[in-house]
């Protein structure tokens, strides 16, 4: 299955977990991708494992958090694929804490990230996608923008905020001709579930230590073995920027085996 020959793909978080897995299956179906992360460490893995894959792969590192490196990154990719019809803004942090004793730029950090660093990747990737083929943008929400994740109010406000954002985008550029959609990831095992990653600008949940474990009772999932893998979202990242999902913009795709029923 060849959907992505001769498309044009730049995917954030592309060193580990989501974003990497994203990145592979793109690469797997014949795309061109730019993979786009803060470490350096975690993009020479992603070369490593596209194996020969990696003759259309190109790495550039990006802070999504800070404008000026999202501006530098967006117009190297675009120079490198001579274009963009593709864009999954899959990098993001997770942090963990009471409400209470939460500072506030705990709180701004998480937003600054999730939020405002898919705003200016979007931002700067409209004009190259206005000109592509076909054009979607995946953005990443999750089960918590719509379901409570005890201790992660920040992180849940982020992912509100991407959700309702995709929203909007797809209203005002149906016309334009560019897709925007989101998925909803639960349940999921990758550096920012597990804290095993430190790339894709993420880190492990660290729940307070005397967390109440049985606020998390309800969060299992209901089929399968327990979490899995990152390309279970990234097959369905896939699909929603591809052509099997060209009637498909302005609504969102939870992955979570029915945790959440």
């Amino acid at each position: 299955m060849n959907r992505y020959e001769g498309r044009r793909a730049l995917v954030t978080g592309g060193g580990s977990g989501i974003g990497q897995a994203t990145v592979l299956r793109m690469l797997s179906e014949g795309g061109r991708v730019v993979a786009a992360d803060v470490s350096a460490a975690g993009l020479a893995d992603t070369v490593e494992k596209a194996g020969a894959d990696a003759e259309r792969l190109t790495t550039v590192e990006v802070n999504i958090g800070d404008e000026a490196s999202v501006k530098a990154g967006v117009s190297a990719a675009v120079d490198a694929l001579g274009g963009l019809d593709v864009l999954v803004n899959a990098a993001g942090i997770l942090r963990s804490s009471h409400t209470d004793q939460t500072t506030l730029d705990q709180f701004q950090q998480v937003i600054q990230v999730n939020l405002v660093g898919t705003f200016l990747m979007i931002r700067e990737a409209i004009p190259a996608l206005l000109e592509g083929t076909d054009s979607a943008v995946v953005n990443f929400s999750s089960t918590s923008a719509m379901f409570a994740h005890p201790y992660m109010a920040a992180y849940a406000a982020s992912k509100g905020g991407v959700q309702s954002m995709t929203h909007a985008l797809a209203a005002e550029y149906a016309k334009r001709g560019i897709r925007f959609t989101s998925v909803q990831p639960g349940s999921i095992s990758s550096g920012m579930t597990d804290g095993s990653g430190q790339s894709r600008q993420s880190v492990g949940p660290g729940l307070p230590e005397d967390a109440d474990m049985s606020l998390f009772m309800k969060l299992a999932p209901a089929i399968g073995q327990g979490f899995a893998g990152p390309e279970s979202v990234a097959g369905v990242v896939a699909m929603l920027a591809s052509a099997d999902g060209a009637f498909i913009t302005g609504t969102e795709v939870r992955i979570d085996g029915g945790t959440h029923f």
